[in-house]
C-alpha cells in the first residue's frame, strides 16, 4: 500500500504561481512512476505529467508546469507558473508501482482556483 497526500493548493490570481506537493508513505521503495492529474469542474480527470521515480529528471509539462521529485523525502512536486483561469481544477497525484496495473494509488486531491 502507498498513501499519498497532496498539499499546496489554493486561490491565486491569473499570472501567479503555485507549487503543489505530494508526499508518499508506505511502500515507497516500490514506486515506479509518480504523476499529476487534474479534474476541472464537470470534466474528466486528465493527465498533467509524470516522472520515473528512480531515474527521473525534472521534466517540463504543458510548458508552464514543471514536475520534480525529492526521493529522500518521498515527495513529488508540481511547479505551476503563469497560471490561467482554465487551470482551475482539483489536482491529484498518483503512484504506479510498475506492476502492470497503472496508477493504482491516488491522493485525495488539492483544489487550485485561479481567478481572472
Amino acid at each position: 500500500q502507498v498513501q499519498l497526500v497532496e498539499s499546496g493548493g489554493g486561490l491565486v490570481q491569473a499570472g501567479g504561481s503555485l507549487r503543489l506537493s505530494c508526499t508518499a508513505s508506505g511502500r515507497t521503495f516500490s514506486l515506479y512512476t509518480m504523476g499529476w492529474f487534474r479534474q476541472a469542474p464537470g470534466k474528466e480527470r486528465v493527465f498533467v505529467g509524470a516522472v520515473f521515480w528512480r531515474r527521473g529528471a525534472p521534466s517540463s509539462v504543458r510548458g508552464r508546469f514543471t514536475i520534480s521529485r525529492d526521493t529522500a523525502n518521498n515527495t513529488l512536486y508540481l511547479q505551476m507558473n503563469s497560471l490561467k483561469p482554465e487551470d482551475t481544477a482539483v489536482y491529484y497525484c498518483a503512484a504506479d508501482l510498475g506492476a502492470g496495473r497503472g496508477y493504482e494509488y491516488w491522493g485525495r486531491g488539492t483544489q487550485v482556483t485561479v481567478s481572472p
